[in-house]
Protein backbone atom coordinates (compact mmCIF):
# COMPACT_ATOMS: atom_id res chain seq x y z
CA UNK A 1 0.00 0.00 0.00
CA UNK A 2 0.70 3.47 -0.72
CA UNK A 3 0.03 4.62 2.88
CA UNK A 4 -2.47 7.86 1.25
CA UNK A 5 -5.44 5.84 2.55
CA UNK A 6 -5.85 3.80 5.58
CA UNK A 7 -9.03 2.23 7.27
CA UNK A 8 -9.39 4.79 9.60
CA UNK A 9 -10.57 7.35 6.69
CA UNK A 10 -13.61 5.40 6.01
CA UNK A 11 -16.39 3.48 7.12
CA UNK A 12 -15.94 -0.91 6.30
CA UNK A 13 -18.84 -1.77 4.87
CA UNK A 14 -19.63 -5.33 5.19
CA UNK A 15 -21.26 -7.80 2.95
CA UNK A 16 -25.09 -7.61 2.67
CA UNK A 17 -24.54 -3.74 4.75
CA UNK A 18 -25.72 -1.09 1.94
CA UNK A 19 -24.16 2.49 2.11
CA UNK A 20 -28.21 3.38 1.35
CA UNK A 21 -28.31 1.48 5.11
CA UNK A 22 -25.87 3.31 6.43
CA UNK A 23 -27.28 6.77 5.25
CA UNK A 24 -31.13 5.80 6.89
CA UNK A 25 -28.54 5.05 10.28
CA UNK A 26 -27.26 8.28 10.10
CA UNK A 27 -30.58 9.79 9.70
CA UNK A 28 -32.16 8.28 12.59
CA UNK A 29 -28.62 9.22 14.46
CA UNK A 30 -29.65 12.86 13.38
CA UNK A 31 -33.62 12.76 14.01
CA UNK A 32 -32.80 11.69 17.80
CA UNK A 33 -30.39 14.47 18.16
CA UNK A 34 -32.74 17.41 17.20
CA UNK A 35 -29.70 17.82 14.37
CA UNK A 36 -30.87 18.36 10.53
CA UNK A 37 -27.93 19.20 9.14
CA UNK A 38 -27.42 18.38 5.40
CA UNK A 39 -24.35 15.77 4.70
CA UNK A 40 -22.91 13.24 2.40
CA UNK A 41 -22.53 9.89 1.73
CA UNK A 42 -19.51 8.84 -0.09
CA UNK A 43 -19.42 5.36 -1.56
CA UNK A 44 -15.58 4.90 -2.30
CA UNK A 45 -15.96 1.05 -4.07
CA UNK A 46 -17.78 3.08 -6.41
CA UNK A 47 -14.67 5.09 -7.23
CA UNK A 48 -12.62 2.17 -6.94
CA UNK A 49 -14.98 0.30 -9.79
CA UNK A 50 -14.68 3.52 -11.60
CA UNK A 51 -10.91 3.54 -12.14
CA UNK A 52 -10.31 -0.05 -13.03
CA UNK A 53 -12.73 0.41 -15.40
CA UNK A 54 -10.65 3.12 -16.73
CA UNK A 55 -7.65 1.21 -17.09
CA UNK A 56 -9.31 -1.57 -18.54
CA UNK A 57 -11.28 0.91 -20.59
CA UNK A 58 -8.26 2.79 -21.81
CA UNK A 59 -4.76 0.61 -21.30
CA UNK A 60 -2.94 3.44 -23.05
CA UNK A 61 -4.30 6.40 -21.00
CA UNK A 62 -2.99 7.77 -17.50
CA UNK A 63 -5.40 8.94 -15.96
CA UNK A 64 -5.26 12.80 -13.79
CA UNK A 65 -8.16 13.56 -11.66
CA UNK A 66 -9.67 16.83 -11.97
CA UNK A 67 -9.43 18.27 -8.71
CA UNK A 68 -11.67 21.02 -8.95
CA UNK A 69 -14.79 18.93 -9.59
CA UNK A 70 -14.12 17.10 -6.24
CA UNK A 71 -11.40 18.04 -3.74
CA UNK A 72 -12.74 15.97 -0.52
CA UNK A 73 -9.61 14.38 1.37
CA UNK A 74 -11.55 10.68 1.03
CA UNK A 75 -11.49 11.59 -3.00
CA UNK A 76 -7.88 12.71 -2.83
CA UNK A 77 -6.55 10.23 -0.46
CA UNK A 78 -7.90 7.38 -2.48
CA UNK A 79 -7.07 8.20 -5.81
CA UNK A 80 -3.53 8.60 -4.11
CA UNK A 81 -3.62 5.42 -3.31
CA UNK A 82 -4.87 4.18 -6.83
CA UNK A 83 -2.06 6.17 -8.52
CA UNK A 84 -3.61 8.58 -10.37
CA UNK A 85 -1.88 11.98 -10.76
CA UNK A 86 -3.72 15.38 -10.20
CA UNK A 87 -5.10 17.79 -12.47
CA UNK A 88 -4.78 21.29 -10.14
CA UNK A 89 -6.66 24.37 -11.27
CA UNK A 90 -4.81 26.98 -8.77
CA UNK A 91 -2.27 26.73 -6.05
CA UNK A 92 -5.25 25.69 -3.16
CA UNK A 93 -5.61 22.46 -5.17
CA UNK A 94 -1.66 21.81 -5.51
CA UNK A 95 -1.50 22.46 -1.52
CA UNK A 96 -4.43 20.28 -0.90
CA UNK A 97 -3.32 17.24 -3.00
CA UNK A 98 0.53 17.86 -1.69
CA UNK A 99 -0.68 18.45 1.78
CA UNK A 100 -1.04 14.26 1.56
CA UNK A 101 2.27 13.64 0.21
CA UNK A 102 1.22 13.25 -3.62
CA UNK A 103 4.87 14.18 -5.11
CA UNK A 104 4.71 17.01 -7.41
CA UNK A 105 5.44 14.95 -10.40
CA UNK A 106 1.82 13.74 -10.47
CA UNK A 107 0.83 16.97 -10.49
CA UNK A 108 -0.78 18.60 -13.49
CA UNK A 109 -1.43 22.63 -13.25
CA UNK A 110 -3.99 22.28 -15.81
CA UNK A 111 -5.07 25.55 -15.96
CA UNK A 112 -4.95 27.73 -18.87
CA UNK A 113 -5.31 30.91 -16.92
CA UNK A 114 -2.48 31.65 -14.06
CA UNK A 115 -1.87 34.03 -11.45
CA UNK A 116 1.56 34.80 -11.20
CA UNK A 117 1.65 34.04 -7.85
CA UNK A 118 0.62 31.10 -8.15
CA UNK A 119 2.82 30.22 -10.99
CA UNK A 120 5.96 30.95 -8.40
CA UNK A 121 4.07 28.68 -6.02
CA UNK A 122 4.48 25.76 -8.37
CA UNK A 123 8.01 26.47 -9.06
CA UNK A 124 8.94 26.47 -5.51
CA UNK A 125 6.89 23.02 -4.74
CA UNK A 126 8.29 21.17 -7.62
CA UNK A 127 5.44 21.07 -9.81
CA UNK A 128 6.43 21.56 -13.32
CA UNK A 129 3.94 20.46 -15.95
CA UNK A 130 1.49 23.30 -17.00
CA UNK A 131 -0.37 24.64 -20.05
CA UNK A 132 -1.04 27.67 -22.12
CA UNK A 133 -2.39 29.14 -24.93
CA UNK A 134 -0.89 32.45 -25.46
CA UNK A 135 1.91 34.43 -25.71
CA UNK A 136 0.57 36.24 -22.24
CA UNK A 137 0.30 33.14 -20.87
CA UNK A 138 4.17 32.13 -22.54
CA UNK A 139 5.13 35.17 -20.81
CA UNK A 140 4.10 34.59 -16.85
CA UNK A 141 5.96 30.89 -17.38
CA UNK A 142 8.99 32.26 -18.69
CA UNK A 143 9.53 34.89 -16.21
CA UNK A 144 8.07 32.95 -13.09
CA UNK A 145 9.02 29.16 -13.28
CA UNK A 146 12.30 28.94 -15.93
CA UNK A 147 11.88 24.63 -15.00
CA UNK A 148 8.06 24.27 -16.24
CA UNK A 149 7.48 21.98 -18.61
CA UNK A 150 4.72 23.03 -20.94
CA UNK A 151 1.86 21.20 -22.76
CA UNK A 152 0.70 23.72 -25.93
CA UNK A 153 -3.23 23.40 -25.58
CA UNK A 154 -5.07 23.70 -28.99
CA UNK A 155 -8.85 24.12 -29.76
CA UNK A 156 -9.88 20.81 -32.05
CA UNK A 157 -12.10 22.93 -34.55
CA UNK A 158 -12.56 26.57 -35.56
CA UNK A 159 -16.15 26.27 -34.68
CA UNK A 160 -17.02 28.87 -32.10
CA UNK A 161 -17.39 28.53 -28.61
CA UNK A 162 -20.67 28.34 -27.10
CA UNK A 163 -19.69 30.65 -24.28
CA UNK A 164 -16.75 32.77 -24.22
CA UNK A 165 -15.69 31.25 -21.03
CA UNK A 166 -15.12 27.77 -23.04
CA UNK A 167 -12.85 29.48 -25.34
CA UNK A 168 -9.54 28.23 -24.16
CA UNK A 169 -7.26 26.48 -26.65
CA UNK A 170 -5.43 28.67 -29.82
CA UNK A 171 -6.16 27.67 -33.50
CA UNK A 172 -4.01 24.76 -35.53
CA UNK A 173 -2.91 28.11 -37.61
CA UNK A 174 -1.43 29.80 -34.02
CA UNK A 175 0.81 26.74 -32.96
CA UNK A 176 3.88 27.31 -34.46
CA UNK A 177 3.91 30.87 -33.76
CA UNK A 178 3.61 30.05 -30.38
CA UNK A 179 6.44 27.26 -30.76
CA UNK A 180 8.36 29.74 -31.98
CA UNK A 181 7.94 32.26 -29.04
CA UNK A 182 8.48 29.50 -26.73
CA UNK A 183 11.47 28.74 -27.86
CA UNK A 184 13.02 32.47 -28.10
CA UNK A 185 11.63 32.41 -24.35
CA UNK A 186 13.46 29.10 -23.64
CA UNK A 187 10.07 27.64 -22.52
CA UNK A 188 10.68 23.47 -23.04
CA UNK A 189 7.33 22.42 -24.88
CA UNK A 190 6.89 18.70 -23.95
CA UNK A 191 3.31 18.17 -25.78
CA UNK A 192 0.11 18.81 -26.81
CA UNK A 193 -3.21 19.28 -24.44
CA UNK A 194 -7.02 19.66 -25.59
CA UNK A 195 -10.35 19.62 -23.86
CA UNK A 196 -13.27 18.66 -26.14
CA UNK A 197 -15.79 18.48 -22.95
CA UNK A 198 -19.04 17.27 -23.93
CA UNK A 199 -18.29 17.40 -27.12
CA UNK A 200 -15.77 14.58 -26.84
CA UNK A 201 -18.85 12.31 -26.75
CA UNK A 202 -19.15 13.14 -30.25
CA UNK A 203 -16.48 10.88 -32.36
CA UNK A 204 -15.62 12.97 -35.18
CA UNK A 205 -15.15 15.97 -33.18
CA UNK A 206 -12.41 13.76 -30.93
CA UNK A 207 -11.04 12.28 -33.94
CA UNK A 208 -10.20 15.53 -35.40
CA UNK A 209 -8.65 16.96 -32.09
CA UNK A 210 -6.13 14.05 -32.05
CA UNK A 211 -5.63 14.50 -35.78
CA UNK A 212 -4.95 18.25 -34.82
CA UNK A 213 -2.74 17.25 -31.90
CA UNK A 214 -0.55 14.71 -34.65
CA UNK A 215 0.09 17.88 -36.63
CA UNK A 216 1.04 20.39 -33.66
CA UNK A 217 3.48 17.35 -32.40
CA UNK A 218 5.28 17.89 -36.45
CA UNK A 219 5.48 21.38 -35.62
CA UNK A 220 7.31 20.85 -32.49
CA UNK A 221 9.36 18.26 -33.64
CA UNK A 222 10.39 20.50 -36.33
CA UNK A 223 11.76 23.12 -34.06
CA UNK A 224 13.76 20.72 -31.84
CA UNK A 225 11.20 20.16 -29.04
CA UNK A 226 11.08 16.67 -27.48
CA UNK A 227 7.53 16.15 -27.88
CA UNK A 228 5.99 12.94 -25.61
CA UNK A 229 3.16 13.73 -24.00
CA UNK A 230 -0.46 14.06 -25.24
CA UNK A 231 -3.20 15.83 -23.01
CA UNK A 232 -7.05 14.64 -24.05
CA UNK A 233 -8.87 16.39 -21.42
CA UNK A 234 -12.10 14.93 -19.79
CA UNK A 235 -15.81 15.23 -20.43
CA UNK A 236 -15.97 11.75 -20.21
CA UNK A 237 -19.47 10.73 -18.39
CA UNK A 238 -20.44 10.08 -14.25
CA UNK A 239 -23.65 7.67 -14.96
CA UNK A 240 -24.42 5.56 -17.37
CA UNK A 241 -27.75 6.60 -18.51
CA UNK A 242 -26.17 9.37 -21.14
CA UNK A 243 -26.44 9.60 -24.36
CA UNK A 244 -23.30 7.36 -25.17
CA UNK A 245 -21.66 4.86 -22.02
CA UNK A 246 -18.15 5.41 -21.01
CA UNK A 247 -17.01 2.32 -23.23
CA UNK A 248 -18.30 3.62 -26.29
CA UNK A 249 -16.54 7.29 -25.50
CA UNK A 250 -13.47 4.65 -24.91
CA UNK A 251 -13.22 2.65 -28.16
CA UNK A 252 -13.56 6.01 -29.86
CA UNK A 253 -10.38 7.19 -28.08
CA UNK A 254 -8.47 4.38 -28.88
CA UNK A 255 -8.84 3.78 -32.76
CA UNK A 256 -7.93 7.79 -33.14
CA UNK A 257 -4.91 7.03 -30.36
CA UNK A 258 -3.63 3.99 -32.75
CA UNK A 259 -4.44 6.09 -36.20
CA UNK A 260 -2.34 9.04 -35.24
CA UNK A 261 -0.15 7.68 -31.97
CA UNK A 262 0.49 4.20 -32.27
CA UNK A 263 1.79 2.10 -29.17
CA UNK A 264 5.59 2.25 -29.51
CA UNK A 265 5.64 5.75 -30.98
CA UNK A 266 7.08 7.36 -27.63
CA UNK A 267 4.36 9.68 -26.80
CA UNK A 268 2.69 9.05 -23.18
CA UNK A 269 -1.17 9.58 -23.02
CA UNK A 270 -2.86 11.25 -20.03
CA UNK A 271 -6.60 12.51 -19.60
CA UNK A 272 -8.17 14.91 -16.39
CA UNK A 273 -11.17 13.10 -16.02
CA UNK A 274 -13.36 14.59 -13.23
CA UNK A 275 -17.01 14.08 -13.30
CA UNK A 276 -16.43 10.67 -14.26
CA UNK A 277 -14.89 9.10 -11.05
CA UNK A 278 -17.24 11.14 -8.39
CA UNK A 279 -20.46 11.45 -9.79
CA UNK A 280 -22.66 8.59 -8.64
CA UNK A 281 -20.06 7.35 -5.52
CA UNK A 282 -21.85 10.97 -3.69
CA UNK A 283 -25.57 10.94 -1.61
CA UNK A 284 -26.80 13.87 -0.51
CA UNK A 285 -29.00 14.58 2.01
CA UNK A 286 -30.90 17.80 3.39
CA UNK A 287 -33.71 18.54 5.35
CA UNK A 288 -36.70 20.95 4.83
CA UNK A 289 -36.34 23.76 7.62
CA UNK A 290 -38.97 26.23 6.00
CA UNK A 291 -41.90 26.20 4.10
CA UNK A 292 -44.19 28.81 2.39
CA UNK A 293 -47.09 28.44 0.41
CA UNK A 294 -47.51 30.90 -2.61
CA UNK A 295 -51.40 31.47 -3.59
CA UNK A 296 -52.97 29.17 -6.11
CA UNK A 297 -53.26 32.00 -8.27
CA UNK A 298 -49.77 32.50 -8.99
CA UNK A 299 -49.22 29.30 -11.17
CA UNK A 300 -45.44 28.71 -11.61
CA UNK A 301 -45.33 27.54 -8.05
CA UNK A 302 -47.38 25.85 -5.08
CA UNK A 303 -44.95 25.82 -2.60
CA UNK A 304 -41.20 26.61 -1.53
CA UNK A 305 -39.06 24.88 0.42
CA UNK A 306 -35.85 25.47 2.33
CA UNK A 307 -32.91 23.02 1.17
CA UNK A 308 -31.42 21.98 4.65
CA UNK A 309 -28.78 24.18 6.85
CA UNK A 310 -25.51 24.63 4.99
CA UNK A 311 -26.17 21.80 2.16
CA UNK A 312 -27.75 23.46 -0.70
CA UNK A 313 -26.17 26.75 -1.41
CA UNK A 314 -23.60 24.97 -3.63
CA UNK A 315 -23.28 25.30 -7.09
CA UNK A 316 -25.91 23.08 -9.10
CA UNK A 317 -24.61 19.91 -11.15
CA UNK A 318 -26.01 19.79 -14.50
CA UNK A 319 -27.06 15.90 -14.40
CA UNK A 320 -30.29 15.04 -13.91
CA UNK A 321 -31.49 12.82 -11.13
CA UNK A 322 -34.27 9.98 -10.25
CA UNK A 323 -37.66 10.43 -10.30
CA UNK A 324 -39.13 11.68 -6.74
CA UNK A 325 -40.61 8.91 -4.73
CA UNK A 326 -42.42 9.52 -1.34
CA UNK A 327 -41.34 7.33 1.50
CA UNK A 328 -44.18 6.91 4.37
CA UNK A 329 -42.77 6.31 7.71
CA UNK A 330 -44.53 4.16 10.38
CA UNK A 331 -46.59 5.67 13.51
CA UNK A 332 -45.36 6.48 16.02
CA UNK A 333 -42.10 7.30 15.18
CA UNK A 334 -41.51 10.17 12.13
CA UNK A 335 -37.38 9.43 12.31
CA UNK A 336 -37.77 5.61 11.90
CA UNK A 337 -35.81 4.16 8.10
CA UNK A 338 -39.21 3.80 6.30
CA UNK A 339 -39.73 1.46 3.01
CA UNK A 340 -39.80 2.90 0.17
CA UNK A 341 -42.62 2.87 -1.91
CA UNK A 342 -44.32 5.17 -4.66
CA UNK A 343 -47.17 7.40 -2.98
CA UNK A 344 -49.86 7.95 -5.54
CA UNK A 345 -52.26 9.07 -2.78
CA UNK A 346 -50.52 11.89 -1.85
CA UNK A 347 -50.80 14.26 -4.71
CA UNK A 348 -47.95 16.05 -6.24
CA UNK A 349 -47.82 19.85 -6.31
CA UNK A 350 -45.26 22.58 -8.47
CA UNK A 351 -42.92 23.19 -5.96
CA UNK A 352 -39.27 24.99 -5.42
CA UNK A 353 -36.23 24.51 -3.33
CA UNK A 354 -34.18 27.03 -1.68
CA UNK A 355 -30.73 26.90 -0.44
CA UNK A 356 -30.23 28.80 3.00
CA UNK A 357 -31.75 32.11 3.05
CA UNK A 358 -29.18 35.53 2.41
CA UNK A 359 -27.36 33.56 -0.28
CA UNK A 360 -26.87 35.09 -3.76
CA UNK A 361 -27.35 30.90 -5.08
CA UNK A 362 -30.34 30.28 -2.72
CA UNK A 363 -32.26 29.67 -5.42
CA UNK A 364 -31.97 26.01 -6.43
CA UNK A 365 -35.29 24.54 -8.77
CA UNK A 366 -38.54 25.30 -9.69
CA UNK A 367 -41.40 23.54 -11.22
CA UNK A 368 -40.66 20.33 -9.15
CA UNK A 369 -43.22 17.99 -8.88
CA UNK A 370 -43.36 16.85 -5.41
CA UNK A 371 -45.88 15.98 -2.89
CA UNK A 372 -46.79 18.14 0.19
CA UNK A 373 -43.51 18.57 2.54
CA UNK A 374 -42.89 19.25 6.27
CA UNK A 375 -40.54 21.16 8.68
CA UNK A 376 -38.30 17.68 9.11
CA UNK A 377 -38.63 15.77 6.28
CA UNK A 378 -35.55 14.69 4.05
CA UNK A 379 -34.57 14.95 0.65
CA UNK A 380 -31.93 12.47 -0.84
CA UNK A 381 -30.15 13.56 -4.36
CA UNK A 382 -28.22 10.54 -6.07
CA UNK A 383 -24.91 11.16 -8.18
CA UNK A 384 -23.97 14.71 -6.15
CA UNK A 385 -20.05 13.71 -6.15
CA UNK A 386 -19.25 16.31 -9.02
CA UNK A 387 -18.59 20.28 -8.37
CA UNK A 388 -20.89 20.28 -5.11
CA UNK A 389 -18.53 20.35 -2.61
CA UNK A 390 -15.68 23.05 -1.40
CA UNK A 391 -12.71 22.23 0.45
CA UNK A 392 -13.26 24.99 3.14
CA UNK A 393 -16.16 27.95 4.06
CA UNK A 394 -15.19 31.08 4.20
CA UNK A 395 -15.43 32.94 7.40
CA UNK A 396 -19.51 34.25 7.40
CA UNK A 397 -20.80 31.15 5.42
CA UNK A 398 -22.30 28.60 5.78
CA UNK A 399 -20.46 25.25 6.96
CA UNK A 400 -19.54 22.49 4.27
CA UNK A 401 -21.90 19.25 4.66
CA UNK A 402 -19.92 16.41 6.25
CA UNK A 403 -18.51 13.78 4.36
CA UNK A 404 -19.24 10.05 5.72
CA UNK A 405 -17.13 7.96 3.30
CA UNK A 406 -17.64 4.08 3.22
CA UNK A 407 -16.07 0.78 1.59
CA UNK A 408 -16.83 -2.29 1.06
CA UNK A 409 -14.44 -5.12 2.46
CA UNK A 410 -14.03 -6.18 -1.55
CA UNK A 411 -13.20 -3.01 -2.88
CA UNK A 412 -10.56 -2.43 0.00
CA UNK A 413 -8.92 -5.56 -0.57
CA UNK A 414 -9.21 -4.93 -4.20
CA UNK A 415 -6.99 -1.52 -3.82
CA UNK A 416 -4.46 -3.86 -1.51
CA UNK A 417 -4.11 -6.22 -4.26
CA UNK A 418 -3.97 -3.78 -7.03
CA UNK A 419 -2.89 -0.43 -5.80
CA UNK A 420 -4.06 1.22 -8.96
CA UNK A 421 -2.99 -1.37 -11.57
CA UNK A 422 -5.23 -3.26 -13.96
CA UNK A 423 -5.65 -6.99 -12.85
CA UNK A 424 -3.18 -9.30 -14.38
CA UNK A 425 -5.93 -11.78 -16.76
CA UNK A 426 -9.32 -11.00 -18.15
CA UNK A 427 -11.18 -13.14 -15.75
CA UNK A 428 -9.78 -10.92 -13.24
CA UNK A 429 -10.69 -7.67 -14.87
CA UNK A 430 -13.97 -8.84 -15.34
CA UNK A 431 -14.57 -9.86 -11.99
CA UNK A 432 -13.61 -6.65 -10.17
CA UNK A 433 -15.31 -4.36 -12.76
CA UNK A 434 -18.46 -5.57 -11.21
CA UNK A 435 -19.16 -5.70 -7.54
CA UNK A 436 -17.38 -3.47 -5.58
CA UNK A 437 -20.01 -0.47 -4.99
CA UNK A 438 -21.92 -0.91 -1.92
CA UNK A 439 -24.25 0.91 -3.22
CA UNK A 440 -27.90 0.41 -3.40
CA UNK A 441 -29.80 -0.20 -7.23
CA UNK A 442 -31.48 2.74 -8.52
CA UNK A 443 -34.64 3.28 -10.16
CA UNK A 444 -35.25 3.59 -13.61
CA UNK A 445 -34.58 7.11 -14.89
CA UNK A 446 -36.58 9.62 -16.49
CA UNK A 447 -35.89 10.62 -20.24
CA UNK A 448 -35.66 14.10 -19.38
CA UNK A 449 -35.40 15.10 -14.97
CA UNK A 450 -35.14 18.60 -13.60
CA UNK A 451 -31.98 19.24 -11.97
CA UNK A 452 -31.80 18.95 -8.39
CA UNK A 453 -35.27 16.35 -8.13
CA UNK A 454 -34.92 14.29 -5.21
CA UNK A 455 -34.46 10.36 -5.27
CA UNK A 456 -36.23 9.87 -2.05
CA UNK A 457 -37.97 11.54 0.11
CA UNK A 458 -38.16 10.37 4.21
Amino acid sequence: MNGYLTESNFMMVEEGFTTRDLLENLLVELCQASDHQAFFVADLGDIVKKHLCFLKALPRVKPYFQVKSNGTEGVIRLLAELGTGFACTNKAEIARVQSIGVPPEKIFYSSPCKQVAHIKYAATHGVQLMTFDNEVELSKVARSHPHAKMLLGIAADSSPPAHLSMSFGTTLQSCRRLLETAKEQAVEVVGISFHLGSRGLEAQAFTQAVAAAQLAFEMGTELGYRMHLLDIGGGFPGTEDTRARFEEIAAVINSALDLYFPDGCGVEIIATPGRYYVTSAFTFAASITAREEVPTEQPSSDGRWDGGDGGMGMAPPTHSMEPPMCQIPPEPSPCSPPEEEPCPEHPLHSSSLQGPPGLAEDRIADGLELPELQAGDWLVFENMGAYTTTTSSLPGECPQPQVTYAMSRLAWKTIQLFQGKPPQTEDDRENICAPLSCGWEMAETLCVTPVFTPASII
